[in-house]
């Protein structure tokens, strides 16, 4: 059967700015696991080939979700470019994670048009980098999300703010600006996102949130990652309570895949990283407590 998409679907977000989504599925009529996939910093839903893990798990029968947030500074008009950049300054995590909860509260309306294809009580988050350390801390806030993986995710969010007098310079100019290497775009970031960020510490520790979780989590991340350090996958290891460590050789931070990517195949690197996280999601979430346990009573 082939495989269905309903690209750019708009729906309102809390934050006076709309939500994009695609949905990739085999129309069968059949109630589906759902997953839901976050992107990550100065990134989108059709980056690199985000569409293409779309169509793999679709084909292993997961109904998959991908969205833009709201204030990531692409917009309806143009969804692959950051054209409106005083979004992307406004952003925060806080709106990132209402973004995120807006998306899993829409998917399981009893209205939503798709609902014959789902499965609502199977609820599945992925998060690459940034979008790793947010669907961290909804997953341990959401008790209708079964399981977690995260993809060269942060695991600290406040190691990534600038420090003292580079801090003290943003708060006095209001703007500091980040170079996107892809475009050559100097993008802002304002005050408010530290700001916002200092006022909800607490939350926003991702730390904490991992050791809430009582859900199996698959953690991977590349060798050579010069974006998020190694390190971060190592902490996300030890604090998840039921986890999976894929430590994937000589991969990057976007495990080869860049933007645009025009290639039927993917890097053996990416396949790698999906078809182990297919086994993952297979699997029930009993089995991977099950093993984890095992595992767990063997080492020590």
């Amino acid at each position: 059967m082939e495989i269905t998409k309903r690209t750019n679907l708009q729906i309102d977000g809390k934050h006076n700015k709309p939500i994009l989504i695609d949905l990739i599925f085999k129309d069968d009529k059949k109630p589906k696991p759902i997953i839901i996939f976050c992107h990550g910093y100065k990134g989108f839903k059709d980056w690199g080939a985000w569409d293409k893990m779309g169509e793999f798990y679709a084909e292993k029968g997961y109904f998959f979700v991908k969205f833009n947030f709201s204030h990531n500074g692409t917009s309806p008009e143009n969804p692959t470019e950051f054209l409106n950049i005083e979004a992307f300054g406004d952003n925060n995590y806080i709106k990132e994670l209402d973004d995120l909860q807006t998306v899993i509260d829409w998917v399981l309306t009893p209205d939503f048009d798709q609902a014959q294809q789902i499965d609502a009580k199977s609820i599945n988050l992925i998060g690459h980098s940034r979008g790793g350390g947010i669907a961290i801390i909804k997953a341990a806030e959401e008790e209708r999300i079964d399981k977690l993986i995260t993809l060269a995710a942060v695991s600290d969010f406040a190691s990534r703010f600038p420090k003292e007098k580079e801090l003290e310079a943003w708060e006095k100019k209001g703007v500091r600006y980040i170079k996107n290497t892809r475009t050559g775009q100097q993008l802002p970031h304002h005050y408010q996102f530290y700001k916002n960020f200092r006022e909800n510490r607490e939350r926003l520790n991702i730390q904490k949130s991992t050791k809430k979780l009582d859900i199996p989590h698959f953690i991977a991340h590349g060798s050579n990652d010069t974006t998020v350090s190694i390190a971060d996958a190592g902490n996300l290891f030890e604090w998840s309570a039921i986890s999976k460590l894929l430590l994937v050789e000589n991969a990057d931070h976007v495990f080869g895949i860049s933007h645009p990517w025009n290639k039927d195949e993917l890097t053996k690197e990416f396949q790698h990283v999906l078809n182990r996280t297919s086994e993952f999601l297979a699997a029930s979430v009993q089995d991977l407590k099950d093993e984890y346990i095992d595992n767990d009573e063997a080492e020590s």
